[in-house]
This record gives structure tokens, sequence and C-alpha cells, in this order.
């Protein structure tokens, strides 16, 4: 085939190149030769020779035959030719085709490569997103553990928060309340879900709120921890101490949250502290008790002696008595420092500005301190500068005290020479003065770095021989004379002296030039007192003053000689054998109508009591021992209302002048009104709740008192009183009635004392009512 292929081939091309002319000329001499050839190899091979016809008829027949053949071959060539030029387009399709292809198949490499890449990096994408599924599932189990330990341990905190007695709350930077424990929740009598968003103002009283939110203030302008104590509340009116602590809190991005607050409460810190300070008022009492049983001898004493000096003495015996008379004030002096340290130790200690005699004040201390030197065989030297004024304003007890405390150190450490004393008085006004007393003595002298050393409590020089006694009396003197609004100094050498200066700006005062004037008639009065050298001296005194005296020197003789029609005055010692002077007027209180009884006094040597804890036991007055007739005129022109409206006629009874009531334990007349009309069972019951009630009153009433709330007292005051009253508890009643009278003078010193006095006699008066029901109930029956 490839052959004829390739002659076809040849033949086509042939034609193409030589024409259809030439190559039909040229074909028709080929087939003539060729036949001619034929013709004579056949002719020729057949008879072995070759004719002309033969010759003619192979020309012949390739001329007739040559037309049909270039025909035949032209349109082969054409059909062939066109095949070809069918074929050169369709391979010229073909090659674009194939170049399509090549670059379709090209393209499609490219995107096969591509797609192997995309799945390349799908695979690897795909591989790294299990990676981080199982990467993410390890991060959520581990989430998922760390937040059950979260949970655990935020239970657990919050357990123990819980468990804790101490406040724990948090508030955001507007003040709202974010959380809290249970003590707060407790304490405000809502849990942490109605807390939240709420404001101080919305959980606590306004005055409390108050606090609270000033020193939230505090620590977000000064963004730092604050500590302080604060009072707080219980829904049920108990109130707590707490110690509490405000601390700024932060976020991670360093913001400022808010703050965390936490309280302690101390308020057993301060029941221990009241604790204290009862054993305070115990020591008191005791020094008290032991004042008025030193005393007691010493004010006969001092009694007896003021009296011998008034009769005919020779030198010998006015030397002796005045001795005696100089021991027992030096004694009196050093009770007064005792009581006076016991004062400051309590805090309590107060100076009592009056008007006084001065001249006699230093009329006294001379003669005082000039009878020591006298014992010694020392010189004195008293002298006065500028215009000395009579009468001031000052404490006449406490500036006594001082000036002898000096004065008799000055002599103690004196053993050659003298003492001088010395008082200047420089006008600062028309109505004040400047006073500069000074006490110098020639004795061993203080050293320079002892000057203020000497002041502080118990110290004594340590280079003197003569210190002796109770190192107490300079702490006491310069205390009294500052609380006096002045000071004392001291300058020295040694081996020369020391001059101790007290320097004191008083306001001047005038006072009458006699003693004061008995505005009173002559009294039957009833003295009770047990120490004969008293009853002397009392009775002396008052027969002087032109009254009539029974004397009765036990409790039990002072009831049985009580006659209120016979006497216009009771004088009760307080500490007798057998029963107390409070003991005696309760009893009379108790037994007499208000309009029958006389004025009750009391005299006593207890320099501790205060005035007001004898008007609260049912008496008018106080005399002080040793007693002095300017002190008892002036105290019965006191109790006599002196001033006031009194009955003009002549024959009045200072009694009927006085009006005051009686203050009996239970309401009788209540009482039985009510045991008559609602009923014994309603009146019992009653008196069930408030044994009940009582308890919790008294609890919130003290920690009150522990807090200083006034308000809060008063008005747990209130509820005793209208509990008390409701059942016919009267004196229960009146001491709640004080208890919420803040308006009363000196209020906060009396008020402690009055609700312990309301906790100790509640249970002994519902006794008595106790029993006055029984025998109401015996009578009805």
């Amino acid at each position: 085939m490839t052959p004829l292929k390739n002659l076809a081939t040849y033949y086509v091309h042939l034609l193409s190149r030589l024409g259809l002319v030439k190559f039909s000329i040229s074909l028709a001499a080929a087939i003539i030769f060729v036949a001619l050839a034929i013709q004579m190899s056949v002719t020729f091979a057949l008879t072995g020779q070759v004719s002309a016809v033969d010759l003619i008829r192979s020309v012949f027949f390739g001329l007739i035959i040559t037309p049909w053949a270039v025909y035949f071959m032209s349109v082969v060539v054409e059909q062939i030719e066109d095949s070809r030029q069918r074929l050169s387009k369709m391979i010229r399709k073909l090659e674009k085709m194939r170049s399509r292809d090549l670059q379709l198949t090209n393209k499609l490499k490219a995107n096969i490569n591509q797609l192997n890449t995309e799945m390349d990096e799908r695979e690897k994408a795909e591989t790294a997103r299990r990676q981080a599924i199982v990467k993410l599932e390890q991060e959520v189990k581990q989430r998922q553990q760390a937040q059950q330990e979260l949970e655990e341990h935020s239970a657990l905190l919050r357990s123990f928060i819980d468990s804790s007695p101490d406040l724990v709350y948090y508030r955001n930077e507007q003040g709202q309340f974010s959380g809290c424990n249970l003590a707060l929740e407790q304490l405000v009598g809502r849990s942490e879900k109605k807390l939240i968003g709420l404001t101080p103002y919305d959980v606590y009283p306004e005055d409390i709120a108050d606090k609270i939110v000033e020193t939230d203030h505090q620590v977000f302008d000064n963004d730092e921890p604050l500590t302080y104590e604060q009072w707080l509340e219980y829904p049920d009116g108990r109130k707590a101490f707490f110690e509490l602590r405000k601390v700024p809190f932060y976020g991670r991005n360093g913001n400022r949250l808010g703050l965390l607050g936490f309280g302690r409460d101390i308020t057993e810190r301060m029941r221990h502290q009241a604790n204290i300070e009862k054993a305070n008022r115990d020591k008191t009492q005791f020094i008290s008790t032991l004042s008025h049983e030193l005393r007691t001898p010493l004010n006969g004493v001092v009694g007896l002696s003021q009296m011998l000096l008034d009769t005919p003495l020779n030198d010998a015996q006015r030397k002796q008595v005045n001795t005696i008379l100089l021991s027992a004030t030096t004694l009196g002096n050093i009770f007064n420092d005792i009581i006076d340290l016991d004062k400051l130790d309590r805090r309590r200690f107060s100076v009592a500005m009056e008007p006084m005699d001065f001249n006699a004040l230093l009329t006294d201390i001379e003669t005082l301190t000039e009878m020591q030197l006298q014992n010694k065989g020392l010189a004195f030297n008293f002298e006065q500068i500028g215009p000395i004024p009579r009468s001031i304003v000052a404490d006449p007890t406490r500036l006594r005290q001082v000036l002898w405390n000096l004065t008799h150190n000055a002599v103690k450490f004196t053993e050659v020479g003298g003492v001088d004393l010395l008082v200047k008085a420089q006008n600062l006004s028309e109505q004040e003065v400047q006073l500069d007393i000074s006490i110098k003595d020639t004795g061993p002298g203080i050293p320079e770095d002892q000057f203020e050393q000497i002041f502080a409590m118990y110290y004594q020089v340590e280079s003197s021989k003569s210190a002796t006694g109770t190192g107490i009396g300079l702490s006491v003197s310069r205390q009294l004379i500052r609380a006096m609004g002045g000071d004392i100094t001291v300058t020295s050498e040694e081996g020369k002296g020391a001059c101790f200066t007290i320097s004191l700006a008083v306001k001047l005062d005038e006072i009458p030039d006699e003693a004061e004037q008995i505005d009173h008639p002559p009294l039957d009065i009833l003295l009770v007192e047990d120490v004969e050298l008293n009853v002397t001296i009392a009775k002396a005194l008052l027969e002087k003053l032109g009254h009539y005296v029974v004397v009765a020197m036990t409790g039990a003789e002072a009831i049985e000689a009580f006659d209120p029609d016979q006497f216009d005055l009771v004088l009760l010692d307080i500490q007798l054998p057998d029963m107390t002077g409070f003991d005696i007027a309760k009893h009379l209180l108790q037994q007499y109508d208000k309009a029958d009884l006389p004025p009750l006094v009391a005299l006593t040597a207890n320099a501790v009591s205060s005035r007001q804890e004898f008007i609260d036991a049912g008496m008018l007055d106080v005399i002080h021992k040793p007693i002095n007739r300017n002190a008892v005129v002036h105290c019965f022109n006191g109790v006599f209302a002196i001033g006031e409206t009194l009955s003009t006629e002549p024959d009045s009874s200072p009694k009927q002048a006085l009006s005051r009531s009686s203050q009996p334990i239970l309401d009788l007349d209540l009482i039985e009104q009510f045991c008559h009309q609602i009923g014994e069972k309603v009146l019992t019951d009653s008196i069930a709740l408030f044994r009940q009630v009582m308890p919790d009153y008294l609890q919130v009433l003290e920690t009150n008192l522990y807090a200083k709330d006034q308000d809060g007292i008063a008005s747990e005051a209130h509820k005793i009183k209208g509990a008390a009253g409701s059942i016919g508890l009267a004196r229960i009643q009146r001491l709640a009635n004080k208890i919420q009278s803040p308006e009363l003078p000196a209020w906060w010193d009396n008020v402690e004392d009055w609700i312990h006095q309301l906790s100790h006699d509640y249970p002994e008066d519902l006794k008595l009512l106790d029993k006055m029901i029984d025998d109401l109930s015996i009578e009805q029956y």
C-alpha cells in the first residue's frame, strides 16, 4: 500500500506541477509507450515478430484510452485534491484542535497541578483542622475540668466565707452591693440576691449609711485601704460594734471595680471594757468605803481639834492641838490624792468651778504651813504682791489640796532655812486676774533633768533622803491645776532648794462680808449617825445654829424614832452598822405619803459619789463631812426653797414648803384596778410576757449603751417604760423614764448606773408584784 500511496501522491503532484494539458500529453505518450511496449512484448512473445499493425494498434489504443485515462485521472486527482484540501483543512483544524487541546491539556495540567496543590493544602488544612479539633477538645476538656475545679473552689470559698462570723461584702464604684456572705445577710436581714444592686441608704438607717458612704468615698478618693470602727444594728434592734476594713479591688486590666469590705464583731471587746469599767466601779466603791471608814474617825479628830482651839488653852496645849489638827489635815489631803487618782484612772475626773473666799484659803494655808515649820524650827515668810482678790471663781477643794501638797512637800524636804510663800496677782481685765503662787524652799533641790519626771505618777527624786510618801501628789496636783486652766512649773538648783509656781487665770467674784445668813426657821432634826465623835460634832454645830436634834445611831433606831409630824428634816449617814442611808430613805418613801415626809439630806464622808446619786435615791441634798457651819446653812437654805414662793404664815412648817413625791415600787391602784376590772389572768399573762421580753430589751439597751447611741437608748427605754407601766412596775417605769430622757442634767454620767439598777431591780420588783397579786387573790377568795 505504501508504494501505491506514494505513486498516487507522485501522480497528483505531477498533475499539479505540469498542468492538465502537459500532463495529458505526457500521460498519453506514456500510455502509448506502455501499450507499444506491452503489445510488442506480447506479440513478439506469441508470434516472435512485431508487425506495424501491432504498432498502430498500440498507438491507436493509446490514443483512445488516453483521454479516458486522463479524465479518470483528473477526476481522481480532483477528488484526491479535494480530499487533500479537505484533509489539509482537517489537518489544520486538527492542528488547531491539537494546539487547543494542547493548551487545554496544559491548562488542565495546570488546573490539575493547582487542584493537587489545593488538595494538598486542603489535606494539610484538614489535618490542621483535625489537630485543632483534637486540641480544642482537649482544651474544652481541660476547661471543663478547670471549670469544675473552679466551681469546687468557689463552693469551698463560698462555704468558707459563709462560715466566717466576719462580714464580707463588695460594692461597685457606684456604691451598689455586688455580693456578700451569710454574716452580712443576717446583719441586714436580706438575702444576697435581694441585696445586689442596693446602696447603703437602701439597707441601713441614714446615720449609719452616712458614715459608710463617707468611708467608701475616702477609699475611692485616696485609692488605699481604710480601717475604722462603727456600730451596726441587727433587724431585732441589737447593736454590734464592728471593726471594718475596706480595700479597693481591680480587674485584670488594672481598672478599679469597687471595694471589698470586711467587718469583725468586737462587741465582746467592748463588753470586756465594760467589765473593766465595772471593776473600776467596784474599786471606786472600795475607795469610797475606805474613804468613809478612814474619814469618819479623822473628821472627829478635826472637829474636836477645832472645838478645842475655841476653848481656853495654854501654849503647850494649843501647840499639841494644832499638831493634832495638822496631822489630821495631812491625812485628809492624802485621802483626796487617792480619790483623785482613782478618778483620773476612770477618766471621770472633773473640777467644780464656783465662787470661793481666796483670802480665807491663803490664811488657812499660811496657818498650817507655819505650824509645820514651827515643829521643825524653820522660818516662814508669806508675801503678797499686787491687789490680791478676796473672792475668785475656782474649785476651792482642789486648789486647797494643791496648795497643801506643795507647801507640805516644801516643809518635808527642808531641814535648814525655811519656806517662802509668795502670792502675786495681776489684773488681766476687770473680771479676770492672773494668779502666780510660788512656794520656795531651801531643801536639797531637784536635778534639772528631773523637772518633768517629778510630775510623773509615783516618781520620787532618787537623791532625796526625805522622799517619803505616795509619790502621787505632784502628778495629781498638776492635773488638777491644768483642769482649772492653769499649770505648775518648777525651777531649782541642786543644794539650794526648789520653787514650784502655780500659774492660774481666774475670774473675780463677790462674796458677802459675813458668813452665809440663816434664812430658815429652827428645825426639829433627826440625826442618823453611828460614830460618837461625829454625833458630838454635828449635834453641837446644829444646836449652836438653833436647831433641836434627836440622835439615832442605827437604821433600826432611825425607823423606830421617825415620826413625820415630829421632824422637819432627817440627816442620814450613808453607812450604818445595820443598813445604809439609802435603805432608810427607801423604807420611808415606801411607808409614808409624799405630803407627810420631811426632807431627807445625806450626811457622808464619801467624796467619790456624785450629788446626783443621792438625789436619785430620794434625798434632796448632801452634806459632806467634816461638816461646817456654812455648808449646813447653805444646804438648809437650799432644801427649804429659799428664793421660791413659800408660805408666809409664821407657824408654817418647813416640810410643808417643800414639794416632793414619794416613789413607790409598785403602782398599787393600777394593779388593783387591773385585777378587779380586767381580770387576774390577763395581768399574770402580761407579767409572763414582760418576763419573757425584758432580757431582750435589756440586751438591746446595753448594746446601745456600749454604742453611745443616745436615740437607741431612749427608744428602747421607752419600750421598757410602757411595758413596765402597763403592769404596775412604778419604780421600773421611773427608771426607764430617766433613761429615755437625755435632756436630764448629767444624763450620760448617770445612764449607765440607771441601766444597771434597772437590770438589778426588775426581778425583785416582779417578785413583789407576784406577791401582791397572790395577796389580792387571797383577799378576793
